[in-house]
């Protein structure tokens, strides 16, 4: 099963359709407008909601499938497209689990379920669309446990603060651009919604700010819950408020297979050196997982020595104890005068700045130092963007960080380009850069 953006055009719609393979396309009548232009072969076609020519009635299909089971109803899985934040999207295909639907032992239930406490009485909130991985498999884990699910159009701050209250919501998900969001509510306005039921809130999909997330232990209490891993599901790891709170900025300890952190040439580095993160899946003989219709790019995910061992591109380093710290993507590192930068750390700086709504830094080509370091930044509401700002922001960079690591500039956009789930899409930023094509 693939879950397609329905934010996407007609042509990129059609793009992951066709490349998935897909023998059944259901769709929106809401979205009539992207589905009229999808130019797809595809054997089944299917609406609710309402009618498009050409695709028959979702409803009325159920219906006359009738209730008696198939003789056979293997359990299936989703293959996903990466968000495509750093260029085409990529299906990624994981092996097929070996069982039936009505059978345990499905990873997302048998990882999850306990370890965050789903079961009947939950209610999950779902603040962020369910074509991403994490907002679907988690729903799918409440499903299956037996809890409900509530589900947010799109994320909003103080329309979160409503549903939990409301719902009476036991456990959600977020992404750090919503804490901070939830951070900088007004006081007045956080303090007005009973947030009492809340049992679990986890967080995931990019690293955390310390101080945003020492202020949400503080307000909510030790109920947050972290866990790094990729839609390709080839490692995780897990820490909980307590751990976290020891090793802070900390994304945890081993939950699914086993961190390497290498450097270029593969050799495994001691704790606290930057480098590489491998998971080693001692289970398996090969890769945990594949991009689909694409043998070169899965190939470079592979340890040169070990096939069991995958990455995904971040960066990080282990400490003594074992627990994992990420610092970046390799793909958005910047090498400014041959010396490493990692955009996160600057962006951290600034996160909780008063003036400051949101930031993304890139690097852009220069031609002394190779790259040099651009911030991109949209202003809280009250603020004025202009030279001023530009001085205050410069000399909080530099009480914060080292003088290399200050950006050479600020560029204030009216809104900067993250996906629903919070990633930054640094090609859109680099092509607001003035004098950009």
């Amino acid at each position: 099963m693939t879950a397609v953006n329905h934010n996407l055009t007609a042509a990129e719609a059609s793009y992951i359709i066709e490349d998935c393979d897909a023998r059944a396309l259901v769709v929106s009548a809401g979205k009539a407008q992207v589905v009229d232009g999808l130019d797809v072969a595809v054997e089944h076609r299917l609406v609710y909601g309402g009618q498009i020519t050409g695709y028959d009635d979702y409803e009325a299909a159920i219906e006359a499938a009738g209730t008696a089971p198939l003789p056979e109803q293997p359990h299936g899985d989703d293959l996903l497209y990466s968000s495509g934040t750093t260029g085409r999207p990529k299906g990624i295909k994981l092996p097929l689990p070996e069982i039936q639907v009505d059978e345990p032992g499905y990873r997302y239930v048998t990882i999850f379920g306990g370890l965050y406490g789903f079961d009947e009485d939950t209610v999950y909130l779902s603040p962020a669309p369910v074509y991403h991985a994490a907002p679907l498999r988690f729903g799918g884990v409440v499903h299956a446990t037996g809890g409900t699910l509530v589900m947010m159009e799109r994320f909003d701050a103080e329309g979160l603060l409503g549903a939990v209250e409301r719902y009476r919501v036991t456990h959600t998900q977020m992404v750090p651009t919503m804490f901070v969001r939830l951070l900088k509510l007004d006081a007045q306005v956080r303090g007005g919604y009973d947030v009492s039921s809340l049992r679990c809130v986890v967080h995931a999909a990019a690293p955390c700010p310390v101080d945003v997330k020492r202020a949400m232990i503080d307000w909510l209490g030790p109920i947050i819950h972290e866990y790094y891993a990729s839609t390709e599901s080839n490692g995780a790891t897990m820490i909980d408020s307590e751990q976290w709170l020891a090793h802070p900025g900390s994304v945890g300890l081993p939950l699914i297979g086993v961190p390497h952190v290498c450097d270029e040439t593969g050799a495994v580095l001691p704790p606290g050196e930057v480098g590489t993160l491998y998971f080693e899946r001692e289970e398996l003989d090969g890769p945990s997982f594949a991009y689909h219709k694409d043998p070169e790019k899965t190939a470079s995910t592979q340890h040169p020595e070990h096939p069991s061992w995958t990455t995904v591109g971040d960066l990080g380093y282990l400490d003594e104890e074992g627990y994992l710290y990420l610092t970046d993507r390799a793909a958005f590192m910047i090498i400014s005068g041959g010396v490493n930068i990692y955009p996160q750390e600057i962006e951290d700086a600034f996160t909780l700045h008063p003036q400051v709504l949101d930031i993304g830094v890139v690097g852009m080509p220069d031609d002394e130092m190779g790259e040099r370091v651009v911030a991109f930044v949209q202003v809280a509401e009250g603020s004025e963007p202009g030279e001023s700002l530009r001085e205050e922001l410069v000399a909080h960079a530099r009480t914060h960080l080292a003088g290399y690591k200050v950006p050479r500039e600020f560029v204030f956009l009216e809104q900067l380009p993250r996906t629903p789930t919070g990633k930054m899409v640094n090609r859109e930023l680099r092509t607001a850069y003035p004098g950009s094509s």
